[in-house]
């Protein structure tokens, strides 16, 4: 099939009897300059682990193919997989994978079975892609390279930085784990059908850092409880945290001192290492 046809995708969909659901965010990237850009920015190397979230009928996993001969999907339409298999499942043998269901329910259980990718990708849903992204995050998944696209916002929430309006605790999960560069802009004539959105190429390659907390779970437990309520201060979002309730508010108010931090700082003015370094003074006693 012609991938950046709206007719032949409407075709095919019209034989599967596949009606799309708006709540799934079903878009399909009929720019092949788009897709053959992803594939690019990955930089795929032949024996490679690569994973592909929301394939829809295929578009991006043809130009994988190409590449790779290793490669996992996650598609959570019925009619998508029965198309999918149909088109790809002769060569499961030689590598493609197929999971069923909700990515944000399935990941963690086949990352588990296979092992880490070396590389992850995909037109990812408007609605789900901040879990899908922070549970990659708290959950210590790592790859080394992942190319996505997503809505414009999101992108620009992705790489804000302390003091921009869209800086929040989403910000500082996806700069601490990994480099966020946001690659091209894509208009909504780039999808079928089309969105009211424009959405952004965005690259995360992971990042080692010299400064490192000394309990990571519990530094992104502390930067959620930062941002909880943004109209609050610093100081009074982690005196009503349930995170910190074992501790005096004396001792947090110390702590903020000893960081040179007023009382009136928020914490979207706070840089990475700045919550790196709280996260290490309160961990121990919390």
């Amino acid at each position: 099939m012609n991938y950046d046809s709206p007719n032949d995708i409407k075709m095919v969909l019209s034989r599967l009897n596949i009606g799309l659901k708006k709540r799934w965010g079903q878009n399909f990237m009929i720019s092949r300059g788009a897709r053959e850009k992803i594939v690019d920015l990955l930089a795929v190397r032949q024996d490679e682990k690569i994973w592909e979230i929301g394939p829809g009928l295929g578009a991006l996993t043809e130009l994988l193919l190409d590449r790779s001969t290793c490669i996992t999907v996650f598609e959570i339409d019925a009619g998508l997989i029965r198309f999918l298999l149909e088109e790809f499942g002769d060569r499961e043998e030689s590598g493609f994978y197929l999971v069923r269901g909700d990515v944000v329910k399935t990941w963690k259980a086949e990352w588990t079975r296979s092992g880490m990718p070396a590389r992850v990708t995909g037109n990812l849903p408007y609605a789900s892609s901040s879990l899908i992204l922070a549970g990659f995050v708290e959950e210590g998944f790592f790859p080394e390279k992942m190319v996505f696209t997503v809505q414009k916002e999101l992108a620009q929430r992705m790489t804000a930085k302390p003091g921009e309006d869209n800086y929040s605790s989403f910000s500082v999960f996806c700069q601490w784990a990994f480099n966020c560069v946001v690659r091209s802009d894509l208009k909504p004539g780039s999808f079928f059908p089309v969105p009211q959105v424009t959405s952004s190429i965005i690259e995360l390659q992971s990042c080692s850092r010299e400064e490192k907390p000394l309990d990571e779970k519990f530094f992104l437990k502390l930067v959620r409880a930062s941002f909880a309520m943004r109209r609050k201060t610093l100081r009074n979002n982690l005196f009503s945290s349930p995170l910190l309730k074992k501790l005096k508010k004396s001792f947090i108010h110390d702590c903020l001192v000893r960081m040179g931090l007023k009382e009136t700082v928020r914490a979207e003015e706070l840089c990475i290492d700045d919550f790196i370094h709280l996260a290490d003074l309160l961990s121990g006693s919390a």
